[in-house]
C-alpha cells in the first residue's frame, strides 16, 4: 500500500469549494482528512488569506509519482494557473505531496518531486492540521511533527494558523 500526505490550499473564489473538489476528486483513495484553517499568505502579504487543510491517502495501486500527477489534475479541475513570475503568487488550489510511505518512506531528490517536501518542516499550515489529524506522525528526515511545532521558525508562524470549525471536509472524505 502506498500512503501519503498531501496538503490543499487556496485563495481564490470559492475556496471552500475548491478545498471540496480535490477531496472528491481523490476519492476512494481519501482515508483521513484534517480541518480547515485559515492563514495569512506565504511569501507576498498583498493578496486574500488561505483556507489550508491535509488529506491522509492510500492506494495499493499509486506511486509516488503518480500522487504527484493525482496533485497537479487536482489543481488543473480547479483553474489553477501556474504564474513563474510570482512562485508564491494566489491560486485557486494549490495540492502539495509532503510525503509518501510505501512501507517505508519514500525519498526523492527529483526536482519535479523532492521527498519529503523540502519546505514542509517549515510550514505551520501544513504542520498544524497534520497534527490535529495525527498527533504522533513523523516527517520523514525531521522527526516528529509535535515536535517540529516548537521549532521557532513554525512557531512564530503559528498564531497566524486559525482553525476554521465552521468550515469542514470530513463529510467529502
Amino acid at each position: 500500500m502506498t500512503r501519503a500526505l498531501l496538503s490543499i490550499g487556496g485563495n481564490l473564489g470559492d475556496r471552500l469549494a475548491y478545498l471540496r473538489a480535490a477531496v472528491a476528486r481523490l476519492g476512494t483513495s481519501v482515508v483521513r482528512v484534517s480541518g480547515v484553517y485559515e492563514t495569512p499568505p506565504w511569501g507576498d502579504s498583498a493578496q486574500p488569506p488561505y483556507l489550508n487543510a491535509v488529506v491522509l491517502v492510500d492506494d495499493p495501486t499509486v506511486t509516488a509519482r503518480e500522487w504527484l500527477t493525482r496533485a497537479q489534475a487536482c489543481e488543473s479541475a480547479e483553474g489553477r494557473v501556474r504564474d513563474p513570475e510570482r512562485r508564491f503568487g494566489p491560486r485557486t488550489l494549490d495540492v502539495d505531496v509532503i510525503a509518501v510511505w510505501d512501507g517505508e518512506p519514500v525519498v526523492s531528490d527529483d526536482p519535479e518531486l523532492t521527498l519529503p517536501h523540502p519546505r514542509a518542516h517549515l510550514r505551520a499550515f501544513v504542520l498544524v492540521p497534520w497534527h490535529e489529524m495525527q498527533p504522533d506522525a513523523d516527517l520523514p528526515g525531521h522527526g516528529s511533527v509535535a515536535a517540529l511545532l516548537g521549532t521557532p521558525e513554525v512557531a512564530a508562524d503559528i498564531a497566524g494558523v486559525s482553525p476554521r470549525p465552521d468550515l469542514s471536509l470530513e463529510s467529502m472524505a
